[in-house]
């Protein structure tokens, strides 16, 4: 059935929107409108499945010094560190932050940006899907400020502040070629994020500028890449070209080859060095530790949070630019270093 719009209510019973718009807020007592008007409108309203716009109401109400954060999983190392670090900073300048997880879902999404703003959010940070537009650009069009964290859309002018995915892996990879290695695989998800497509295009640019003829991309499934990495690993340590060094695009795909390669008894780094994007906490503990592109997590947090209550405070329309911020590369043991 087709979306109304609470102008197409008043255009069809000759009303203004105003009019309309206070009853359906069960104000029309309040500005004295006829019981038979309120009547109408709200029979019409509900004869075709009128449904409240939460985001365009949330849009225009009033500060209550609480942001909202959105991220894809908060029980990931990455985001709970993000949120921690924004609550702190939220804290010190006198604002609460309430967050939930999308679980990479944009509908899910949507619900949330929705149900941020109903109940009065002064901002929003949010580390999207990358698949829900028209919010994100009903958040621009209407001037409430939000800034986008860890992830952004090329395509809309926002306020993003990411870490430099594409340079992290180029540091990865010509620190592997220099270190001697000439096969080196990359793993990855096959996924429409930009933040991923930029880690392989480091990969794959580094390799063609020193002239490296091999290349081996596994790209696995978002949601059974668990399962798919046994399959991955055997092809990329089997046959004609086994690799001797191995990139993965997150911390968690890192985990998961590091089980895979140790039970096909392969010797980090001597048969293979092994480099992570992204770390987890327990990375440097390890035999050998892993080498890691450190993401400045922290350092994103807590810009994210100043930029945005200063926007708020200052009432200053959000600068619309992409924050690039250095990743750093922690040599350790397993890509074959001393």
């Amino acid at each position: 059935m087709k979306t109304i719009f609470l102008k197409d209510i008043a255009k069809h019973l000759g009303l203004s929107k105003t009019t309309v718009s206070l009853v359906l807020n069960n104000k029309g007592d309040e500005a004295k409108i006829s019981t038979i008007t309120q009547k109408k409108i709200f029979e019409y309203a509900k004869r075709n499945n009128y449904s409240p716009n939460h985001l365009a109401r949330g849009l225009s109400r009033g500060k209550t010094e609480t942001l909202g954060l959105i991220v894809p999983n908060i029980a990931d190392s990455h985001y709970a560190v993000i949120a921690q670090q924004i609550e702190e900073r939220t804290k010190e300048m006198g604002y609460t932050v309430v967050f939930s997880s999308s679980n990479e879902n944009p509908k899910d999404e949507g619900k949330l940006i929705r149900t941020m703003l109903n109940r009065q959010v002064d901002g929003l940070i949010i580390a999207s899907t990358q698949q829900n537009h028209n919010d994100i650009e009903l958040l621009k069009k209407n001037n409430f400020p939000f800034v986008l964290i860890d992830r952004h859309y090329p395509e809309i002018d926002t306020y993003s502040i990411i870490s430099d995915n594409f340079g992290g892996v180029k540091k990865a990879t010509r620190h592997l070629i220099e270190l001697g290695r000439h096969k080196i695989g990359f793993v990855t998800l096959d996924s429409k994020l930009e933040v991923l497509k930029l880690r392989k295009k480091g990969y794959q640019d580094t390799l063609k500028q020193n002239n490296m003829e091999f290349s081996m991309v596994k790209e696995l499934d978002q949601i059974r890449y668990n399962q798919e990495m046994e399959g991955a690993i055997h092809d990329l340590i089997n046959g004609t070209n086994t690799v001797d060094a191995l990139i993965f695009s997150t911390h968690y795909l890192t985990a998961l080859g590091l089980r895979e390669l140790k039970k096909n008894k392969i010797n980090i780094p001597k048969d293979i060095a092994v480099v992570s994007f992204d770390e987890m906490s327990a990375f440097d503990l390890l035999d050998p530790p892993i080498t890691s592109i450190i993401q400045p997590v922290k350092q994103m947090a807590k810009q994210a949070a100043e930029v945005l209550i200063n926007s708020i405070e200052n009432k200053l329309i959000m600068e619309q630019k992409v924050n690039v911020l250095e990743t750093e590369m922690i040599i350790r043991k397993s890509c074959g270093s001393n």
